[in-house]
């Protein structure tokens, strides 16, 4: 029981944080999960930790990985609004899935293997050696999470519910990342 009032009292300051200051909170967030999440791939995968990935997942998060998903379902939300459009979840579904979903797995591969130091043509050569298997793994095992954060999760808490899952998501990623570039040696 002792344990219950700290928790409680994070929730109520992350929830007041994110209805005061939602981008800067969903950036931060980001910006913890996806450090934690290469971070972790790391330890999982039993190499030593090398601090560039980390750095990068963790850049990207608070660049990006709160602040463009936040716009997303905003916009999303006014386009598709519940009470007035017809099968609002299916399009809310295709436009994420079909748009969203393939532009920002092509931005984040570039993006991460960016903030990694690599040059443009490397980075480049990454994107395409892993868009279409991360593409792919992306549909297949994110459209699910998809579902359940459009159909029951409020819009607030969009990003937070995508993001808790983008914690495995980044797992999967740097674990890609790491294995392309060993093949290629880059």
């Amino acid at each position: 029981m002792s344990l219950s009032k700290p928790i409680m009292n994070l929730v109520a300051s992350y929830l007041q944080n994110l209805y005061l200051h939602p981008i800067k909170t969903k950036a931060i967030t980001s910006c913890v999960v996806g450090t934690a999440g290469s971070l972790a791939s790391q330890i999982v995968a039993g190499e030593s930790i090398r601090l560039d990935p980390i750095l990068a997942f963790g850049f990207y998060g608070l660049l990006f990985g709160g602040t463009v998903p936040h716009y997303f379902y905003e916009t999303v939300e006014r386009l598709f609004p519940e009470e007035s459009a017809s099968f609002p979840l299916a399009k809310k579904l295709l436009l994420e899935r079909l748009i969203f979903a393939p532009l920002m797995q092509a931005f984040s591969l570039y993006s991460l293997a960016r903030f990694e130091g690599k040059t443009h043509r490397a980075a480049l050569k990454q994107l395409f050696a892993l868009y279409l298997p991360v593409l792919e793994a992306n549909w297949k095992w994110l459209t699910l999470f998809q579902v359940i954060n459009l159909a029951f999760i409020p819009p607030m808490l969009r990003v937070l519910f995508m993001n808790i899952v983008g914690f495995g998501w980044a797992m999967f990623l740097a674990s890609k990342r790491r294995k392309q570039s060993q093949r290629k040696g880059d």
